[in-house]
C-alpha cells in the first residue's frame, strides 16, 4: 500500500460513520474543522452527524482529551437535495478549560469550482461540550490517528 492510500485509510478511521456517507475532511485544527459531502440517497439528513463529528476541533483544542456533548441546537434554514455538494465548517465560539462551545455551519455550493461566491447556508448549529475528560485505554490509538491528520 502506498503512503497516500495509507493516509486516506487512516483518515477514514477518524469517523467511520461519516466516511460511509462519503464525507471527506479537508482541515482539522483546534481553530477550525472543515469537510465536504455530496448529498446522495445514503445521506439525506446528516446535519446532526456533521455537527457532532466536526467537533474534533474541540478534542484538539482540549489537548486531545475526551469531550462529550451536553447541548446541541440546530437551525435548518434551507434544504439540500440529491446531488448538492455540502461544505461544513466548525469553529470555536468559546474554549474554556472544562466547557467549549462550537459553531457549526453547513452550506450547499451551487458552483463547486468557486466555493466562496456560491455558498448558501443550509443549517447553523451550536454545540456545547464538556471537555478534559480522561481518554479510555481502548481509544488511545484513535488519538494518534487524529494527531497525524491535524494541524497542531
Amino acid at each position: 500500500m502506498d503512503r497516500s492510500s495509507s493516509s486516506s485509510s487512516n483518515k477514514e478511521r477518524l469517523d467511520v460513520a461519516l466516511h460511509s456517507f462519503g464525507f471527506e475532511y479537508e482541515e482539522m485544527s483546534p481553530q477550525r474543522v472543515t469537510g465536504r459531502l455530496l448529498v446522495s440517497p445514503k445521506c439525506v439528513q446528516v446535519s446532526l452527524s456533521l455537527s457532532l463529528s466536526l467537533i474534533m476541533g474541540a478534542h484538539l483544542a482540549s489537548g486531545l482529551q475526551r469531550v462529550a456533548g451536553i447541548h446541541l441546537s440546530i437551525n435548518h434554514v434551507k434544504s439540500a437535495h440529491l446531488g448538492d455538494l455540502i461544505l461544513a465548517e466548525a469553529t470555536p465560539f468559546s474554549i474554556g478549560k472544562t466547557v467549549q462551545v462550537w459553531d457549526v455551519r453547513i452550506w450547499k455550493l451551487s458552483d463547486p469550482s468557486n466555493s466562496e461566491s456560491s455558498k448558501s447556508l443550509v443549517s447553523s448549529s451550536r454545540v456545547t461540550l464538556i471537555c478534559n475528560l480522561p481518554v479510555p485505554d481502548h481509544a488511545k490509538e484513535a488519538i494518534e490517528n487524529l494527531r497525524s491528520h491535524a494541524k497542531l
